[in-house]
C-alpha cells in the first residue's frame, strides 16, 4: 500500500478556530476548534480526497511518497 506524504498548512483564525488545508490539493480545506483537531480533520479529509481523485483515474501529486502517514 502507497501512502502520501502533504504538508499541512495551518492557520489560527481571529475567532480562535484553526484553519488547515493541502495546498497540492485544491479545495482541501479543515477547520477545528484546536490545531489538533483541525489537523485530525485534515487527515481524514486528505484521505478521502485522494481516495476519490484514484477512484476517478486522477494523478495524486507526487509531492511526497512514504511508507506512512499523510
Amino acid at each position: 500500500m502507497v501512502a502520501y506524504v502533504f504538508r499541512a498548512e495551518l492557520l489560527e483564525e481571529d475567532d480562535g478556530r484553526w484553519s488547515a488545508w493541502v495546498e497540492v490539493l485544491p479545495g482541501c480545506v479543515v477547520w477545528g476548534y484546536s490545531r489538533e483537531e483541525a489537523l485530525v480533520a485534515l487527515e481524514d479529509g486528505v484521505a478521502l480526497y485522494v481516495e476519490d481523485m484514484l477512484e476517478c483515474g486522477e494523478e495524486v501529486p507526487a509531492v511526497g511518497v512514504g511508507l506512512r502517514g499523510f
